[in-house]
């Protein structure tokens, strides 16, 4: 009789974070507390290709979004009964996140997630939206506490909603001329990395990601997904900012619209009034044919490149 094997460390299933790449799925575990709450158990890499803060000593702040985005898809599909192949809609994603707490150390990072799941609707037995509510732990101490807004969509819904728009792909991005700026006038350090275009003005840009990106893209889709347009916020702040760089220590980003792949999509950066002392508070909005997309606030502090 073969012996039972330990329980061991594992990601959750990709499609339930809706990645096609197992490298990028960070979530290991869910347990649940409660019809309503939620522990679960995450691990970041010493070295990401994307996610990588420019001191290449800290994880990238934008880490904790993409985690808390995965974290509200597997929930929906794992414990409240949406089915693969269902469409998401993001109205909003925030955090916070304490940047000392984010240094890498000798061993990749395991993190704790706390989730409570709240203003929940249902038919049929699935969920159709929630808002989430996540905080983060590393061994015990908090480092990061947000949370976001989802719809959850039929595809029979989404066909109607999209209409012609499914006929659209990123793979038709491919033919499009690319002109980035360059990469560290807004905080990166390879070219493949900068979705920004420069404009005739020097807080404008037009929103141009490399549809091959393996991160950005890391499976095909008829808009710009919500992870492309906060890493858009974060290098317009950048650029705005330059030549100083703004490292975000709290991002909350309204969505209001699909951002569209055969529009021109125009990134506009502007100062904001500033709650904390020694950091810098930059509004960065995204508009298509004169209608908002996204509306993103991102604080910071300041460092020299």
């Amino acid at each position: 009789m073969a012996r039972e094997l330990p329980r061991l460390t594992t990601t959750v299933p990709k499609e339930y974070v809706h990645r096609t790449s197992v490298a990028e799925v960070f979530l290991t575990r869910c347990t649940k507390l409660s019809e309503t709450q939620f522990s679960l158990s995450a691990q970041w890499p010493r070295a990401h290709t994307f996610f990588e803060a420019p001191d290449s000593g800290s994880h990238d702040p934008l880490l904790v979004a993409e985690t808390f985005r995965q974290a509200g898809l597997f929930l929906a599909h794992a414990q409240l009964g949406v089915p693969l192949g269902h469409h998401f809609v993001m109205w909003d994603l925030g955090f916070s996140t304490q940047l000392d707490q984010l240094r890498i150390g000798s061993a990749p990072t395991d993190v704790e997630l706390s989730a409570m799941c709240a203003d929940m609707t249902f038919r049929g037995g699935r969920a159709t939206g929630f808002r989430m509510q996540l905080s983060i732990t590393r061994g015990g101490t908090g480092i990061a506490i947000g949370g976001g807004r989802f719809t959850c969509i039929s595809p029979a819904v989404y066909r109607r909603l999209r209409g012609g728009r499914l006929d659209c792909d990123v793979s038709g991005l491919r033919d499009a001329p690319r002109r980035t700026v360059p990469p560290t006038t807004v905080g990166r350090t390879r070219p493949f990395d900068v979705v920004l275009s420069p404009t005739e003005l020097p807080n404008r840009w037009l929103l141009t990601p490399d549809p091959d990106h393996p991160v950005l893209f890391d499976h095909t889709g008829d808009h710009y997904p919500g992870m492309v347009l906060l890493e858009a916020a974060r290098q317009a702040a950048c650029g705005l900012a330059g030549p100083s760089m703004v490292t975000p220590s709290a991002v909350s980003t309204v969505f209001h619209r699909y951002a569209e792949i055969d529009e021109p999509c125009v990134i506009e950066a502007a100062p904001a009034v500033s709650q904390e002392a020694d950091a810098t508070t930059i509004q960065v909005t995204g508009h298509q044919a004169g209608h908002p997309v996204f509306t993103s606030l991102l604080t910071g502090p300041l460092r020299c490149p």
